[in-house]
Parts: structure tokens; sequence; C-alpha cells
């Protein structure tokens, strides 16, 4: 075997080099709770809805669950045909103003929320299209309970705060998205079960205007607690994860009742 030459260890470092700057740049934020809250959220909305309703799902998506097509909103984003939806996912808010005192130039996901229902609601529509507008809502529905998807444009909801979870590197959205219920270790059937085993809160359903506000509340207090470059274990775990299964059980229960009232 011929010996390296020095060409051949320069490209070598050159390798090990980008490697470690790639391990060192923090992960992007996944754009919602993850496939395990998302996935919570469809599986407590099926486990509550009313036989006529669950039937009229069952039959939109094919036998899918809203548990495994809540995920499927995530999933399309890679294909650059769908572009025009990623705005649906969101909406940006400024802290001293609820949703409609700020002028929207777009849609956004109160708006795709609600045109979701609209679809569903038209004995006209396609079946093609229910299903299209199906898989969204029980997607959008989770979204827009995770507190930083109605966050500050300038940080883009949290995604440009980086700071450090148990260790890794992270961001305060990819936190609330993900890490936090991560790091429960609990499946998503697991969860759903364990939630509505002691969730017993009363709260109004609302509507996404609503749901929005309620959100923005409790972005004013995760902007207020971090500053960024941020250490966050258990203390912040102690302190935040009791809301967001709180936002999960929420979410379950209205996603539920939209759609019993639909196919009622």
């Amino acid at each position: 075997m011929s010996k390296l030459n020095f060409a051949d260890w320069l490209g070598i470092g050159f390798i090990i080099l980008i490697t470690i700057i790639f391990l060192l740049i923090p992960s992007p934020a996944q754009a919602d709770w993850g496939k395990t809250g998302h996935r919570v959220v469809g599986q407590i909305a099926q486990d509550n809805l009313t036989p006529s309703a669950l039937q009229a799902v069952t039959e939109i998506l094919n036998g899918e669950t809203l548990a495994t097509a809540s995920t499927w909103s995530d999933e399309i984003k890679s294909d650059s045909s769908y572009d025009e939806y990623k705005k649906w996912h969101y909406v940006n808010l400024p802290l001293d103003k609820k949703y409609c005192e700020v002028e929207h130039q777009s849609e956004n996901i109160v708006t795709a929320i609600n045109k979701c229902i609209k679809v569903l609601k038209d004995s006209t529509s396609t079946k093609e299209d229910k299903t299209f507008h199906l898989k969204f809502l029980v997607h959008l529905v989770g979204d827009i309970h995770q507190p930083l998807h109605v966050g500050r444009y300038e940080d883009l909801g949290g995604n440009k705060i980086y700071v450090k979870f148990f260790g890794e590197n992270s961001n305060i959205h990819r936190v609330w998205d993900s890490d936090m219920i991560n790091n429960f270790k609990m499946s998503y059937t697991e969860l759903s079960d364990y939630l509505q085993s002691y969730k017993k809160i009363n709260f109004k359903q609302g509507d996404a205007i609503c749901w929005a506000n309620e959100s923005q509340h409790h972005v004013k207090r995760i902007y207020s607690k971090i500053q960024g470059q941020e250490r966050l274990s258990y203390p912040y775990l102690f302190d935040n994860f009791n809301i967001i299964k709180d936002r999960l059980f929420r979410a379950g229960i209205r996603l539920a009742n939209i759609l019993n009232k639909i196919y009622e």
C-alpha cells in the first residue's frame, strides 16, 4: 500500500474539519410539535369521536387514523409543489397585539384551519379535497396549540433563539416542539392514554382565533424567561412541561369536537 502524501493528508484533514463544523451547528427546528406530539393530538381526537364522526373520518382517510395522518402535512414539505402551504403552519404576532389587532397580508394558520373546516362541511367537496383538508386540519389544530407557532417574526417563532437542552444544541422552538416531549420517554399512544387518564379540566371550545391568542399568552412567558444561549435541563422541564401536556390535551379534544359537530 502506497504512503499518503501531504496533499492526501490535507484532504483528509479538510473532510474531518467540515464534519466537525457540521456537527457543531445547531440542528434546525422541526416545524411543530414533532411526530410524537402530533400523533398524541390525533390519537386523543380519535378516541373521542362519536360513532358517526369516526365512520366519516375513517372513510375520508381510507382507513388511516387521525394519529397516523397527523404528520402528513410536514412530510409533504420536501415536495416543492406544496410550498404554498408552508405559511399555513403558523402566524407571527407581536407580543403586544392579539390576532384581530394585526393586519394579516396572507393566509396563515387561523385562516387555514377555517378553510379546512369549510371544505369538510361542504357536501359538494370531492373526496380528494376532503382527504387533503382533513389531513391538514388534524395537523394544524396541533400546530396552533404549540405556543411558538404564534411567536415573533424577528426570531422566526424562537427558531433563532439558540439554547442547550441537556447539553445538546437546540433552539427554544425545538425545545417546545419535541425536546421536552422526547425527554418524557413515552410513545404517542402511552402519552395520549396518560393525558386522558388524568386531564379532567374544563375549557371553552373556542375557535382558531381564540387558540392563537391562548398560545400567545404562553409565548409572552416563554420569551420573558429566555435570553438566548442558555442551558436548559430539569428546572425548565419542571416549569414548562405541564403547559405542553395541557396544550396537547386541549388540541385533541377540540379537534374531536370539530369533527363531531361536522358529522353529528
